[in-house]
Formats: structure tokens, sequence, C-alpha cells
């Protein structure tokens, strides 16, 4: 991962090992709380490594491997099976991320170093289940040797936090698991189940959802609870970026007619992106930091959303739409002091032309790490040479693992340090910065700049 020619290699090398053993700050993924709350061995090699990570499932479907064949949605398939197919298709990871981080993951976390292959794939799961009955290998035990300061995790609104709350009271437990705050399910009456959505909201809140007022009321009264429980963010996945107020009487109508059945799809975008607009005003009274992932179409092959349902690795990007989404929402709380606004993309060119000139003009944006598709080596070094120029690296929000694979949390940010000190080491090859400088700079990246971002300043 560190750069080809020798002497940038070395520069490259020094600046690594100084952040090397730094904690790892995780503040946006997909980790179940549950799992390190109750301590619990992991079940086998496939349920942890295969079926959860849609990054390997869709490659192999990609190769004509059916996803429940991988487990997916299918409680069923057989682990093993599951994994000799992974390993049978092992050269279909060549050259991408994915191949990096399981290349980690086997030899530094379980030491295992035979090259996955039809031919192996026994051996290699028997001794991935050797390791995983040991209690070395628990969840609570990595958390610890993965070096994990915070981990957050992403939470539906309506959701008790009861594992949160366990481990924060738990005087045995030394790090940080704190909840982030995600109404996506709740914003577009047109979803199929959103009147049985709203009953869960209101029977979590106490409050009546019935009406627009209600579900606001319900969101503000729930945003109060996960701060209570360590939240110190919200997060967004929208259809698109824009936030556009509308009036309450608007609002209200569309709202009897979600749950009447009768509303249409361009008035259930318009509630959303009214929504995301509350969402922002919500944001800069408490404080809580706004992440939004927008401009993925969601769902793409409507067999699989039917068969598989979301989340199953056929979401696909969509054109960027953040300048022209958010002129409301930053000219009414782009300056504030508590507003806080980290964007996500799947769009590369919004990184130069919409994300990293906004957060270099206002003081509320910043600029999320390269997310999903684009979190691969080369794009991780377009991404840091087409931000910077804006938006320097302080409006960064530091690397953003997004993961559901929890071995896979250190091999994540273990590559963006790398990749990072590569980078650093260009500008310091070139004259741009000095070489203490540098240094400097990826410790704040691995440190400094994530807990600023997230506002996680207490778990320092």
């Amino acid at each position: 991962m560190l750069p080809a020619d020798p002497g940038v290699r070395e520069l490259a090398r020094s600046i690594y090992r100084s952040v090397a053993g730094a904690p790892i700050y995780s503040p946006h993924g997909h980790v179940d709380a549950a799992i390190i709350a109750e301590n619990r061995p992991f079940g086998n090699p496939a349920e942890l490594l295969i079926t959860p990570d849609h990054y390997v499932t869709r490659l192999i479907h990609a190769h004509g491997v059916g996803l429940d064949q991988l487990g997916v949605r299918n409680p069923a398939a057989d682990p093993r099976e599951i994994w000799r197919i992974f390993c049978a298709h092992w050269q279909v990871f060549a050259g991408t991320v994915v191949r990096y981080w399981f290349e980690s993951e086997l030899s530094e976390v379980f030491g295992i170093n035979v090259q996955p292959s039809a031919e192996t794939a026994d051996d290699i799961y028997d001794q991935l289940a050797q390791k995983l009955a040991q209690p070395d290998f628990r969840p609570r035990e990595l958390f610890d040797r993965f070096n994990i300061a915070v981990l957050a995790t992403t939470d539906d609104p309506a959701a008790d936090l009861s594992a949160h709350r366990l481990l924060a009271d738990d005087p045995d437990f030394s790090g940080a698991v704190v909840p982030t705050f995600r109404a996506d399910r709740y914003m577009s009456p047109d979803v199929t189940g959103w009147p049985g959505f709203l009953d869960e909201l209101a029977s979590a809140s106490g409050i009546d959802t019935g009406s627009y007022r209600g579900l606001v009321d319900a969101l503000r009264n729930r945003r109060a609870y996960f701060q209570e429980h360590g939240a110190t963010a919200t997060d967004s996945g929208m259809a698109d970026a824009y936030a556009v107020p509308i009036s309450d009487a608007e609002a209200e109508r569309i709202h009897r007619a979600g749950l009447a059945g009768t509303v249409t799809p361009a008035e259930s975008a318009a509630y959303r992106r009214n929504l995301l607009y509350q969402l922002a005003a919500m944001a800069a009274e408490d404080g809580l930091v706004m992440q939004l992932h927008a401009d993925v179409l969601r769902n793409y092959d409507q067999a699989s959303f039917d068969k598989y349902g979301p989340d199953t690795g056929h979401d696909l990007p969509g054109p960027a739409t953040f300048t022209a989404g958010l002129r409301q929402v930053l000219n009414d709380f782009g300056r504030s002091e508590t507003f806080r606004l980290v964007l996500f993309t799947t769009d590369e060119t919004a990184f130069s032309q919409q994300i990293a000139p906004l957060a270099g003009f206002y003081p509320s944006v910043y600029v999320g790490a390269p997310w999903w598709f684009i979190d691969t080596p080369a794009a991780i070094g377009r991404f840091r040479a087409s931000a910077t120029d804006s938006a320097g690296f302080g409006k960064t929000s530091g690397f953003i693992d997004d993961t559901r694979a929890y071995c896979s949390i250190p091999a994540r940010h273990d590559m963006s340090r790398r990749l990072d000190a590569g980078f650093l080491a260009g500008l310091v090859a070139t004259h741009q910065l000095g070489e203490d400088e540098a240094h400097e700079i990826a410790g704040d990246l691995a440190g400094r700049v994530p807990v600023n971002t997230f506002r996680l300043e207490k778990y320092l």
C-alpha cells in the first residue's frame, strides 16, 4: 500500500510506523452492539466473515452464485459450503481491496497464512473454527486487541439501546460503544410498512405519531434518549441531498395520505426532503453531528430486493446533489457553532466539485471519507488529492470503515493509515510539507480529526 518509489516509500514507512499502533476511532459502522455486550463466541467462519459483508457476497454473486448460497437471508445454508464457495472464488478478488482485507484478517487476526483456494478451504475453515472457540477470540477480547477506543453503531430511533447501556455500566469494559440515530424508515410515507414503523416509534417515545407534528416530536424525544446513552451523531441515507422545508399544513396533509395509503411519489419526496431539513434544524439545536449519505439508488435489483431484502449488495451509485440540495440548510445553519454536517458520496467527482468546496467555506461542513464503492487504495488517493486542495486535512472526517464485518475493522483502518502515510510522504518529497508536519498530520488523521469531527473528545 506504500508508494513504489524507494525514497518516498521510506518516508511513508516512517510516517506509517508513527501511527500504526494508534487507537482506532470508528465513528460510523454497523456492528451490532449486542455482539460485544453478550460476548458470546462467534458462530462459524462464514457467519463472521462472509455472509454479513456485501463487499464479499456481491462480487461472488457477479460471477453467477446466488446470494442464498452465501447465507444471505438463508439461515439453512451450510456454513462450510459457504466457505468453500468463497475460497473457490478467491481469484475474483485479485486486485480488489477485499483481497487486502482478507489477507490482513487471516494472517494478523487469526495467524493463518494459507492462501484460500478450493483445495485449502476445509483446512482454513477448521483452523478458523478452532480459533473462534478460544476465549481470546470472543468479541470483547478482540475489541481490546484491536485497540478500539470508540466504536459507533447504527440504530433505529425505536431501539431501547439496552446493549449500549450494559456496556457503559460494565466496569470491566474499558472501551466505548456508542449508538448513532438513524431515522431513515420514518422519512418516506410511501414505504411499505410505514404506518407500522410509526407505531413502533410511538411506543418507544410515548408520543402519538398519528400526525406529522407528533412524528417530529417523537424523533426529537428519541434523539435526547440517544444522547443520554452516549450518542454524538445521527446518520441519514437519502435518495438525494435535498433538504427543503414545507409548511406544517402541507406536511400534515401528506402524513394523512401516507397513513391512508394514497400518497404519491412526489408527495413522499417532498415529505422526506422536509423531514431531512427538520433533522438539520434539530442538529443545530442539540449538537448531534449530522451525517448524510445521499444519491444512492437503493435496492436497484428488484428481484434481489423481493427475495433478500435491503442492504444485500445491490444498491448502486447515482450523481451527487449536495450543492443544490443543501443550500437552504446551509444558509440557515451553516455558520452555526452547534450544527455539524459530514457529507458522504459514492460519486467521486463530488469530492472536488461539491463537498470539499462546501467544507472549505462553511464551518459546519466536513468531508466524509470515500464511501462504499470507492474506498479502495487508488480511489482513496484520488480522494486525498481532490479534497485536500479545497478543504485541507482538518475539515475531513477521518477514516470511516462503515462495516458489518467486525474482524475487518483493524485491516480497514490500517489500510487507511498506510495510504495517508504515502500521500503525506509524497507531499514531503515534493517539498509541500516538512517531515515533522507530515508525522503530525498522520497522527491527527488517526485521532484528533475523527474525535473533533464527531465530538468524541471525552473518549481521547
